[in-house]
Order: C-alpha cells, then sequence, then structure tokens
C-alpha cells in the first residue's frame, strides 16, 4: 500500500515539474474542411463549370457573406487517374454548424434563391446525370499553437 502511495505521489510530482509548454501538444484545432469528390463525365465539364459559375457560386457566396460559410475553394485533379474524382468542391468553415445554424442557414439561403428544399434536391437529380458524388470527407486543419 505504501508503495502505490508513493508511487502515485511520484507521478504527481513528475508533472508538476514538467514544464507548461512540455505539458501542451504543439497542435490545435482549427477550421472544419469539407471536401466533396466530385466526377464529371466525359464531355460534360463545361456544362458543370457553368452550374459552378452561376447557382453554385450565387449560393456560397450568400453564406460567407453571413458568416455560414469562412470560404470555399474549387480544386481540380489535373490527372485523374482511372475512378478518380475530377474536383473536389472544399467548404471551410471556422466550426461545425448546430442544428439551428444549419436551419437558418437553409431557410435564408432558400429564401434568397428564391427556391425551395424539394427543388434543389430535382437539380441535383438534373445534375447527377452528367456528374456524380462519389463521397465526402470532413477534415479539421491542425494549427500550430504558438
Amino acid at each position: 500500500m505504501k508503495t502505490i502511495l508513493l508511487a502515485a505521489l511520484g507521478a504527481v510530482a513528475m508533472t508538476v515539474a514538467m514544464p507548461a509548454n512540455a505539458q501542451e501538444i504543439p497542435l490545435k484545432g482549427g477550421d472544419y474542411w469539407t471536401v466533396a469528390d466530385i466526377k464529371v463525365d466525359d464531355g460534360h465539364g463545361a456544362d458543370y463549370a457553368d452550374y459552378l459559375a452561376g447557382q453554385y457560386r450565387k449560393q456560397m457566396d450568400w453564406q460567407v457573406s453571413k458568416g455560414y460559410v469562412k470560404s470555399y475553394k474549387i480544386l481540380q485533379n489535373v490527372n485523374p487517374r482511372d475512378g478518380e474524382p475530377s474536383l473536389y468542391l472544399v467548404t471551410i468553415r471556422d466550426h461545425m454548424p448546430t442544428n439551428a445554424e444549419d436551419e437558418a442557414s437553409n431557410a435564408g439561403l432558400n429564401a434568397y434563391m428564391a427556391t425551395t428544399d424539394r427543388a434543389q434536391q430535382a437539380g441535383s437529380g438534373e445534375r447527377a446525370k452528367y456528374r456524380k458524388l462519389m463521397g465526402t470527407a470532413l477534415l479539421q486543419e491542425r494549427v500550430w499553437r504558438k
């Protein structure tokens, strides 16, 4: 019993004796990046680019202006191998939205775009004729603590 008590006291003394910066991990959480993998069928690059330059850009710029999204990017896979996406659509947020924030964003966006959730889904279905959402990833940036 005495040995266990001494070992416990020794462990506490070691953590107290360590410098504060040695106890901290040098990286901390930063922005959240949602990455959508998009495959565009041959011959439809211009069609999808038109959508991105029109409706997508208008939606994303509105979300940035309202603070729901920090930034967004469109990245092209320049040399895609078989089965890889053509594009990556990246949305950057400083935090993951709560359900209430998500609902407010969606309602505001629908009002701004003069649309409904059903119409948005129908539009996605039309684009599915020439583009495929291959998957999404949620990444968190790691930034230096100091």
